[in-house]
């Protein structure tokens, strides 16, 4: 046991030490810029790029914003997943005329998730020259990467009805 003349610097110098480490914790969490704002911005034109990229039918430039593992879910189909099958899917929507409404983009405090939600029409034209449009309310979970750039992992619609 202890003498009790041992306890105090004992108790003090825990103190001390756990007192420097959450301070240490504190000041490096300070120091981690907050990137949200640039984040957000890059994603609200990635999705400007990906209308371009589908109306182009660049289909590489589309997928080059998927994660390899990522998840497709859309209405009435089963989940796509992977990079490679997801692009079969893709490249049904080339050619298609789309217009992106982002209602929000909200990027984690961490600063390596985000999610994008809005609305998006898609419109095509047969080969008659008759235009349909249909409005799908999406969601797109993207997660930045080690180099810093953003990709999607998970990516679902629903039609409005």
């Amino acid at each position: 046991m202890l003498r009790p003349t041992f306890r105090f610097p004992l108790i003090a110098t825990v103190f001390a030490a756990s007192l420097a480490v959450s301070c240490a914790q504190q000041q490096k969490a300070a120091e981690v810029a907050d990137t949200r704002a640039a984040d957000e911005a890059t994603i609200r034109t990635a999705d400007a790029d990906f209308a371009k990229a589908a109306a182009a039918k660049d289909l590489d430039k589309c997928m080059s914003l998927y994660e390899d593992d990522a998840v497709l879910f859309t209405p009435g189909s089963p989940a796509v997943i992977g990079k490679d099958n997801i692009r079969n899917v893709i490249q049904r929507m080339q050619g298609m005329q789309l217009t992106i409404n982002i209602a929000s983009v909200d990027v984690a405090r961490s600063g390596d998730l985000a999610m994008d939600r809005g609305t998006v029409q898609a419109a095509v034209t047969d080969k008659k020259g008759k235009t349909t449009t249909q409005t799908s309310e999406y969601v797109l979970v993207w997660k930045k990467q080690a180099d810093g750039t953003w990709k999607v992992a998970a990516d679902t619609s629903a039609n409005e009805k």
